[in-house]
């Protein structure tokens, strides 16, 4: 795939040539050293690089890959763990994935899965003698070369005596090619799971379909941890191997030794059994197979027993709730709500319908090449305000989810995969958007400032602004936007781009982050190289009055989030420094004098993992296994924490009106809490299929009293939170 208009064209003196693919830590691209010799250069996303626990795998895989040296595993080249986008440059193997060619040929037979199987053994072997456990072994994490597979992605892989990742509560892996240890208790995980692991991957390769296939990875997790796998067509003499592969204790599964000698055994070079008879994949049922008895999907929070504990983000009962002192609740009343306004009603769309003006259709979608959409919606007045990647910005109807208008800002002949769109906000009639154009040149593409009607979507004015990522915010009625270079930012009118005051920022800094709060925003800005970090040994707070841009420079710590104001401090959580102990999360809070500078470090009792985000004297850690846990920043003192059955969920959104904070996961499972006490108070089911390699960008918007819910592909949804289950009129 070509390069994006905000892709950087080297890292770590690395040149990049496209990219190969986008993953859920970072982008992956091809690159080139000096000498022409092709590398693939491991990007960390930006806002995970901020991010502790997924900073900490990062590392991880990067010492987990160097320790592997096996024939079947590409090798480290160089990385910087430390750098701002944390990257990795491992070796170029070209091939597909194990995924890409069961679905473009079918599955495999004859030497093709004697091949496969026997050097999947042998990458094992050299992974599990480096002392490490890949964890997430899968189709998608095997390539195809001409010599042999490769396993890669080691990015959740961890040291066989380190259970730093797992006691922080976190459950990791992909569920189809999960073991039941990494379901019910992942500090248990050892070798043995990569052998489960194995056995699914395996099966998958022959059938096109895995043991423990379902209609959603909650049945499909219960049934790895309960029920028997089919293997109806999966030929004998194999079967029985694989049978044994995945046993639920891991006792019961054979060594990679033993494994190595059974598939040489069956598989010879010419497989007797290819023409076995199967069942075809299209006349087997998609829940209930011949072999398996039919099991309830839904199980109340007494019966699931031991497997609610393990499952953190799967098949949780309603009510259920890991809490200091928090008891399952009842369902809400319907008086703690706000009505939602008059005439509106629950609809489900998406971004790329039809438009009433405008830009009537979406971009066209590239031939062959899968783009997500991520998209990011603002609320304002009576409509809803979505851009994203390869969406052209829209206006919706917040009452009925039509699309009113689709701006046509993007040049004739875009294609999707070139074009990307954020919403900062609405001021003053004007809807402002950041559009991001890649014309595929060798060269770095600007970004733009763009100011729209609110009304009509017409163009009012244009502005060229850095394309590094220094945000752009609204703040004071103005909008603050980086001038190209990034040292300096110019607040203007949102309706006529006139200037009214300068800020710059500090020299040879990167500025990442910001928040407001009243008529200050605070930007936070780290020195822009390793070295520069360890000489300074501080990042810049610059607070910023927005009546004037006047600044003040505050000294900070390194590996910081900023958060905001509370009761009229500054308010960043803490990062452990690496060097300090192999836990991963954040351990402090550190609460700044805006006017003096002084500070105030508060010690957590444990490290909390996930993205902080503050709620009404709160902050709340949200992890991606769907736990929520909220800590007070003054004290330091965990006040509740809550399991919810959301994967991936994306920041919270906190209603002070009612009290309820609501999230949203990748699949669009919507959970309400109650932002005191930490009872959920309801969860919704899915709206789409999981996104595993999803942004968790998506969250919640308030309409009035109605949720309006932007999903990582496309979807847009908006329902009563009185009411969550009253199905929605489509668009």
């Amino acid at each position: 795939m070509p390069l994006h208009s905000d892709d950087p064209r080297s890292v770590g003196g690395y040149r990049l040539v496209d990219r190969l693919g986008t993953g859920g830590m970072g982008v992956v691209y091809r690159a080139r050293t000096r000498s022409g010799r092709e590398v693939a250069v491991k990007v960390v996303h930006a806002q995970y690089a901020e991010d502790a626990v997924f900073r900490t795998r990062f590392r991880q895989e990067i010492d987990a890959v160097r320790r592997v040296s096996g024939a079947f595993t590409a090798s480290v080249v160089d990385a910087d763990p430390e750098a701002v986008r944390p990257w990795m440059a491992t070796q170029y193997v070209p091939g597909s994935s194990l995924a890409q060619r069961i679905r473009d040929g079918g599955p495999l037979r004859d030497g093709e899965l004697r091949r496969l199987a026997l050097g999947l053994v042998e990458a094992l072997r050299e992974i599990h003698r480096a002392g490490v456990v890949h964890r997430d072994l899968k189709p998608a994490n095997v390539l195809i070369a001409e010599d042999g597979p490769r396993v890669i992605d080691f990015g959740i892989s961890r040291a066989a005596e380190n259970h730093t990742l797992t006691e922080t509560g976190q459950m990791i892996g992909t569920p189809p090619f999960m073991s039941p240890e990494q379901l019910t208790d992942a500090r248990t995980v050892g070798p043995a799971s990569d052998v489960f692991s194995l056995g699914s991957l395996l099966v998958f390769t022959l059938t096109a379909r895995g043991p423990f296939d379902a209609d959603s990875p909650y049945l499909t997790a219960y049934r790895v941890v309960h029920d028997e796998p089919v293997l109806d067509e999966v030929p004998q003499p194999l079967r029985p191997v694989l049978e044994r592969c995945l046993a639920k204790d891991p006792a019961d599964r054979p060594g990679l030794d033993e494994l190595a000698e059974a598939f040489a055994a069956v598989l010879p070079e010419g497989d007797p059994q290819e023409a076995a008879t199967a069942t075809p994949a299209a006349d087997v049922p998609a829940v209930t197979r011949p072999g398996r008895r039919p099991r309830p999907v839904l199980a109340a929070a007494g019966t699931v027993g031991a497997l609610v504990l393990g499952l953190t983000a799967y098949l949780l009962g309603p009510g259920w709730a890991e809490s200091s002192g928090t008891k399952p609740s009842e369902p809400p009343p319907a008086s703690r709500w706000v009505s939602p306004p008059d005439g509106w009603k629950p609809w489900q769309t998406t971004v790329f319908e039809t438009a009433a003006s405008g830009a009537r259709k979406p971009l066209k979608q590239d031939d062959g090449v899968m783009t997500g959409s991520d998209p990011e919606c603002v609320v304002e007045g009576d409509a809803v305000y979505c851009g994203g990647s390869g969406i052209l910005p829209v206006r919706v109807d917040g009452r009925t989810g039509r699309t009113l208008w689709r701006a046509d800002t993007a040049p004739t002949g875009t294609e999707r995969s070139a074009y990307s769109s954020s919403v900062l906000g609405v001021r003053d009639g004007t809807v402002l958007v950041r559009q991001t154009l890649s014309s595929g040149a060798p060269v770095q593409d600007p970004s733009y400032l763009l100011a729209l009607d609110a009304g009509t979507g017409e163009r009012l004015w244009t502005r060229e602004v850095t394309n590094v990522d220094i945000p752009l915010v609204l703040a004071g009625g103005l909008v603050l936007a980086p001038e190209t270079g990034g040292r300096t930012a110019t607040a203007r009118s949102p309706r006529t781009g006139a200037a009214r005051w300068r800020v710059e920022y500090p020299a040879d800094h990167y500025c990442e982050q910001n928040a407001a709060a009243g008529t200050r925003l605070y930007v936070y800005c780290i020195p822009g190289t390793r070295a520069a970090r360890t000489a300074i040994g501080s990042a810049l707070l610059v607070a910023v009055d927005t009546t004037d841009g006047s600044a003040r420079r505050l000294k900070v710590p390194l590996d910081a989030t900023v958060l905001g104001e509370d009761d009229g401090r500054v308010v960043l959580a803490m990062e452990r420094a690496p060097d300090t102990s192999t836990d991963s999360g954040f351990t402090a809070f550190v609460l700044v004098d805006p006017d003096t500078g002084d500070r105030t470090t508060t010690k957590l009792s444990e490290p909390y993992g996930g993205r902080p985000a503050p709620a009404d004297g709160k902050v709340l850690f949200t992890e991606s296994s769907g736990r929520v846990t909220a800590v007070s920043p003054r004290t330091g003192k965990r006040l509740w924490r809550v399991r919810t059955s959301l994967e991936k969920p994306g920041t919270p959104v906190y209603d002070r009106r009612t009290g309820t904070v609501y999230l949203v996961s990748s699949s669009g499972r919507i959970a309400a809490l109650d932002q005191r006490e930490g009872t959920r108070l309801w969860e919704t089911l899915p709206r789409t299929a999981p996104a595993y390699l999803g942004s968790s960008r998506q969250r919640a918007g308030l309409y009035g009293g109605a949720l309006v819910v932007a999903i990582s592909d496309g979807t847009l949804c908006s329902l009563d939170p009185a009411h969550p289950e009253r199905k929605p009129a489509t668009g």
